[in-house]
């Protein structure tokens, strides 16, 4: 194998890691409810528990998890935290599979 192929083979193999990384991270339906609900814009906890009908500890650890994977970010404003996407693959991703997977109408 030459050094080009020793390359490409290594940009994909972190590529894939990288991709299943993200995969592990939406795998969770909570966590994938939650970033549904922020490709809309940013949202308080509150505004997040009340879009998934869960207890606040529930989202908050969610929340946590979803930080750690370094696909949302929080601002805080006065009081109150506001999360957001920060991977910008996140959202084309979500709405692919809003796509196939959420009945129109």
């Amino acid at each position: 194998m030459s050094d080009t192929d020793n390359v490409m083979t290594d940009r994909m193999d972190e590529a894939a890691n990288d991709a299943a990384d993200m995969m592990k991270a939406l795998s969770n339906p909570g966590r994938l409810r939650i970033l549904c609900a922020l490709v809309a814009g940013p949202m308080t906890v509150g505004e997040i528990e009340t879009a998934l009908g869960a207890s606040q500890s529930y989202v908050s650890g969610q929340l946590l998890k979803l930080r750690g994977e370094g696909l949302v970010t929080c601002t805080r404003d006065g009081r109150s935290m506001h999360y957001s996407l920060s991977d910008p693959r996140v959202r084309p991703l979500l709405e692919r599979v809003y796509e196939l997977f959420c009945p129109a109408g």
